[in-house]
């Protein structure tokens, strides 16, 4: 299956919006639709993956990073309001559920187990691969069994309601990979508040000192550079007069 953190809005078709009355006409995402713009949304994070050079490191790591983000936040708003939501409506939605939570545990050991670990390391791209394939396994499954019938069981208006919860859950959801919570109600919905905010604070920490590290060498270069330009300038200065006394011998 596709996660996702970041919202971009998908091509609009008929299906996935609705009008809403607020500042006359504008529209807003339903459920599913919000859902499937995660899938794709990590589905560009693993193409862009695979076509990197082998030795492509940073730019694999910056990829996996976000991954590990999108794919935090979307298992999260689902385990905490979609599925919550769509589990008992009947027989085959209960199934999916069940069997979406055991894959999403699966998913959040192998991010846990990617966050942190080097490029470089000699199982980095096997975990990746592996990754990208349970995912896309469970995104195809999504869309392609469970999402149909959730479109069929719950009303128009209820999927907008459940798109709405969904997007204030992204706000506040966890960030990292948290494989030992719990991922059903109630245990899961405080476990999320507390996670995310520890997770935002730590993104926070983590940006602020890579800040500092990159200001720190940047004037560190600088500094070199304009110590080397003095040295040259007084080499320069010390050889001038020795070739005017010459010339003037």
């Amino acid at each position: 299956m596709h996660y996702a953190f970041s919202y971009r809005r998908p091509r609009l078709l008929l299906s996935d919006v609705s009008a809403s009355p607020i500042r006359g006409m504008c529209y807003r995402m339903d459920a599913i639709a919000l859902l499937k713009n995660d899938h794709k949304t990590v589905e560009d994070l693993f193409k862009k993956f695979e076509k990197a050079g082998d030795n492509a490191h940073k730019t694999k790591h910056k990829l996996v990073d976000r991954m590990i983000q999108e794919l935090s936040i979307h298992a999260s708003v689902e385990e905490t309001t979609f599925y919550p939501f769509v589990k008992g409506v009947n027989e085959d939605l209960t199934s999916d559920v069940l069997e979406s939570l055991e894959e999403h545990h699966v998913v959040k050991w192998l991010l846990s187990e990617l966050d942190g670990l080097p490029p470089d390391a000699e199982r980095f791209e096997a975990k990746v691969t592996v990754l990208m394939e349970n995912v896309r396994h469970h995104v195809d499954e999504e869309e392609q069994e469970m999402f149909p019938l959730v479109r069929k069981a719950l009303s128009r208006q209820q999927l907008n309601e459940l798109g709405d919860l969904i997007e204030r859950a992204k706000k506040v959801a966890p960030t990292r990979p948290h494989p030992r919570a719990p991922d059903e109600p109630p245990g899961n919905a405080m476990a999320a508040l507390v996670s995310g905010f520890i997770d935002r604070v730590r993104t926070t920490a983590m940006n602020a000192t890579r800040a500092a590290s990159t200001k720190a060498t940047a004037t560190a270069r600088r500094n070199v550079s304009t110590r080397s330009g003095q040295t040259r300038k007084r080499a320069v200065q010390k050889r001038t007069p020795r070739k005017a006394t010459a010339r003037q011998q």
